[in-house]
């Protein structure tokens, strides 16, 4: 068990049944990795991951705890997330892999969003200063993979505008954005969209030919 998992958790089957988003998150998440948006630090700890939602259902496949350094995922490095409860802090799935620790927080907002269709959870330290408490923003006394974050997400989508920007800022994990939209596509252009309007001069070369995930 990866120890920046703060859940409990329960393997549902050793393999996932199918998932036919897999190379559309890969796809996107190489261009995170290129714009080391998603990697490890240098004592290898690993950051960022990736959700997208299983159809119309509650379920949905997120990349694996302690993943983010990996230079490509296979379909074994990805976990299916079947239940969950935010006050038992649960979760049940399906692979090998150990859900992403941040998988309460994806799950929040498939729950609060009917049209989410995907996650990105990155870090960006610029970004992050640039647009704490201007863009929805958690309380900084809420730690990453938490039930109380789960729930400030639920919180945000009541009291801000999160539903319409489609990104929020989590002040108390130094550099942690997270962004959503109706598919990867979507979660990706949000996040260039505010790096670009925060940051122009650092991401001005990238954004001569906007990629797309």
């Amino acid at each position: 068990m990866s120890k920046y998992v703060k859940f409990r958790h329960e393997r549902a089957r050793a393999e996932i049944t199918s998932f036919n988003k897999f190379a559309e998150l890969n796809a996107c998440r190489q261009k995170l990795l290129e714009l080391l948006l998603i990697g490890a630090d240098p004592n290898g700890t690993s950051f960022g991951n990736l959700s997208v939602r299983d159809g119309a259902t509650k379920n949905f496949y997120i990349t694996g705890s302690a993943t983010g350094a990996l230079l490509e995922l296979t379909r074994a490095d990805c976990t299916k997330v079947v239940a969950y409860n935010f006050e038992r802090n649960w979760v049940k799935y399906q692979g090998s892999a150990v859900p992403s620790s941040e998988s309460l927080t994806h799950a929040a907002i498939y729950r609060s969003n009917a049209m989410a269709g995907a996650v990105i959870h990155c870090h960006d330290s610029t970004l992050w200063t640039a647009i704490l408490n201007q863009a929805p923003t958690s309380s900084n006394a809420v730690g990453y993979g938490t039930p109380e974050m789960a729930y400030e997400v639920t919180r945000l989508f009541k009291v801000s505008d999160v539903q319409s920007r489609k990104i929020f800022v989590m002040a108390g994990h130094e550099g942690g954005i997270v962004t959503f939209g109706r598919d990867l596509e979507e979660a990706f252009a949000v996040l260039m969209h505010e790096r670009k309007e925060s940051s122009p001069s650092v991401n001005n070369a990238f954004h001569k030919r906007p990629p797309a995930c």
